[in-house]
């Protein structure tokens, strides 16, 4: 025996020339080389690796059937655990539903709060005004507009509406406004108590005017306007002589008489008692100084425009004293 062959698992060297085993089947006493190959190996591998995934994938469903079981479970406190009460004050029996507090109605104010009747004139009387009031708007501005299609059809209207109350001038401003001080007077022929006729003296009607408004942070417009608007509304329709021109002279006439009879009676001409027969107006103009700077020379002479009587109908002494006593 060659003394290399030491049992069955003697390794025999290879006796091909190429170094390979020879062909043929092996002897009955020797063992064949069990080394794998790559392949083999490579399939040993992937086995390995499923059944290391399988035994992964059975190990987490069992640990999720566990943790399903366990949550299903009900949890057993134990009996002499102290119990947390949350604050606040512990109703015994089943607790009654809380009702709403009520909510408070809004007092309704102004014409809200009147009743169903008193609202209806309120809203009429409120509506008239406003289309009043528009109605005056929609004629001032129609007065003072250039003349156009509407002034020359409704002309009439304009003026019937605007005079003498509402009549516009713009001698405020420019190019030529007043430089002269006016001053409105009357007289009066009263009937006194006895029956007698008696002439009073002149009264300055634009000198209580313009006392009333000194000192007065709103006065009136009656106080400050009417009598200077009547005066100038008369002038504008008479000549120098006093003779009316156009068709408002006699209008104007009638609204000066009025208001100086007004102011007669609220000064008690002729004392207590008596009546106002006539009356007579006149004007005083003076020239308003020029200043110190100025080489402009003015007369500082007043002048004197005296209308004549005009006899004082009953309805005019009728309305002044309806006036006075309303004011």
């Amino acid at each position: 025996m060659d003394a290399y062959d030491e049992g069955s698992k003697a390794r025999h060297l290879p006796d091909g020339p190429d170094g390979s085993l020879p062909e043929g089947p092996a002897s009955a006493g020797s063992t064949p080389d069990s080394t794998p190959c790559a392949d083999q190996e490579s399939t040993d591998q992937e086995s390995t690796d499923q059944e290391s995934t399988d035994q992964e994938s059975t190990d987490q469903e069992s640990v999720g059937e566990e943790s399903t079981d366990q949550e299903s479970v009900p949890q057993h406190h134990d009996s002499q655990a102290p119990t947390v009460q949350a604050p606040g004050p512990q109703v015994s029996g089943p607790q009654a539903p809380t009702a709403d507090p009520p909510v408070p109605v809004p007092t309704p104010t102004g014409i809200a709060s009147l009743p169903l009747r008193s609202q209806i004139v309120a809203a009429l009387a409120l509506a008239v005004v406003a289309v009043v009031a528009c109605v005056h708007l929609g004629m001032v501005f129609l007065h003072v507009a250039p003349s156009n299609t509407v002034t020359k059809q409704h002309g009439r209207a304009i003026d019937d509406w605007i005079y003498p109350e509402f009549e516009q001038n713009w001698k405020l401003f420019a190019p030529n406004p007043l430089q002269q001080n006016i001053d409105v007077q009357v007289r009066a022929q009263v009937r006194g108590a006895d029956g007698g006729i008696t002439e009073t003296g002149w009264y300055d009607l634009s000198a209580l005017d313009g006392a009333a408004i000194d000192g007065n942070l709103l006065p009136s417009h009656t106080q400050q306007n009417e009598l200077r608007r009547a005066w100038d509304f008369y002038i504008g329709t008479h000549d120098n002589d006093n003779h009316p021109v156009g068709l408002r002279g006699d209008l104007s006439q009638r609204y000066l008489r009025r208001i100086v009879v007004l102011r007669l009676d609220r000064e008690g001409a002729g004392g207590k008692g008596a009546v106002v027969e006539s009356v007579q107006v006149r004007s005083r103009t003076t020239n308003v100084p020029p200043p110190k700077w100025s080489e402009e020379q003015v007369s500082d002479t007043p002048v004197l425009r005296e209308l004549p009587w005009w006899t004082v109908p009953e309805e005019d002494v009728t309305d002044a004293r309806t006036e006075a006593s309303a004011g």
